[in-house]
C-alpha cells in the first residue's frame, strides 16, 4: 500500500491539478503527525489490542481518494491553526518573498546554511 501511495504522490505532483497536490501534501502532513504520536505513545498504544486496526483504518479514510479525509482534516483544524498562529503564511495570494514572518524564517534556511550539511 505504502508504494501505491508514493506513486500516486508522484503523479499529483506532476499534474497541473492543484487539487490532488493539496490531498496529498495533507496526506504526508498528517501520516507524518500520527508516526510521531505513535512513537511516543508506544509504550501505552501496546496494550490496545486493536491498536493497529484503528490505525489501518485511519490511514485508509486519510488515504482514499472517496473520503479525501486528509483534506477534510486540513481544511477543518490544521488551516485554522496556521491561520491563527502562521501570520500571513496562508493567506490567498501570498508571495514566499515579501514580508516573510517569523514562521517561515525559522523553517527555510538562509542562503550558505546549508552548505555546512
Amino acid at each position: 500500500m505504502d508504494g501505491c501511495i508514493r506513486y500516486a504522490s508522484i503523479v499529483a505532483i506532476e499534474s497541473t491539478s492543484k487539487v490532488d497536490d493539496e490531498q496529498w501534501l495533507a496526506y504526508w502532513i498528517l501520516y507524518s503527525f500520527l508516526t510521531l504520536v505513535e512513537m511516543l505513545f508506544e509504550p501505552v498504544l501496546t496494550w490496545i489490542p486493536i491498536w493497529y486496526d484503528i490505525k489501518l483504518g485511519l490511514v485508509a479514510w486519510l488515504v482514499l481518494p472517496q473520503f479525501r479525509g486528509a483534506a477534510f482534516i486540513y481544511e477543518r483544524f490544521v488551516r485554522e491553526k496556521l491561520r491563527k498562529y502562521g501570520g500571513n503564511l496562508v493567506k490567498v495570494g501570498h508571495s514566499p518573498n515579501k514580508g516573510k514572518n517569523k514562521f517561515v524564517e525559522a523553517i527555510i534556511p538562509k542562503k550558505g546554511e546549508h552548505e555546512a550539511y
